[in-house]
């Protein structure tokens, strides 16, 4: 699968599977995306590359361990990496190619925006609890 920013400053590639399809409903995701969840997915860093446009990545430390990388062009959120983790979390959005798989689980819950409801069927979680990895 491929993808990129909104601009096309950054492209990357992805050689392997996506896991654990999420709507992530904390305070940050609404930020850095500035809507009621972000949409990621977890890959193996191995299966990652930045393929055109790495000296327009740029990376803002969220949390302690936690980086969120973007286009320093156009501000579209590519992924995010905790640091000593195997895995990155693509922001969904940013692909070029559909992932087949779909969104298995609502995250961090007790955050969602107020204006925000929930009308899926999909499990919810009040927190990251990781299980579907």
């Amino acid at each position: 699968m491929k993808g990129g920013c909104l601009c096309g400053k950054i492209s990357y590639r992805i050689s392997g599977n996506i896991v654990g399809i999420n709507y992530c409903h904390c305070k940050q995701c609404q930020k850095a995306s500035g809507s009621a969840f972000a949409t990621s997915a977890a890959v193996n860093i191995d299966e990652f590359k930045i393929t055109t446009g790495k000296n327009y990545l740029k990376a803002y430390q969220s949390s302690e361990g936690k980086d969120r990388y973007f286009c320093s062009h156009c501000g579209s959120p590519i992924y995010s990496h905790r640091r000593h983790a195997n895995t990155v979390y693509i922001r969904l959005g940013t692909l070029d190619d559909d992932p087949v798989k779909r969104p298995e689980v609502h995250i961090f819950t007790t955050e969602k925006a107020g204006w925000h409801k929930i009308t899926d069927n999909i499990t919810q979680l009040n927190e990251d609890e990781e299980l579907w990895f």
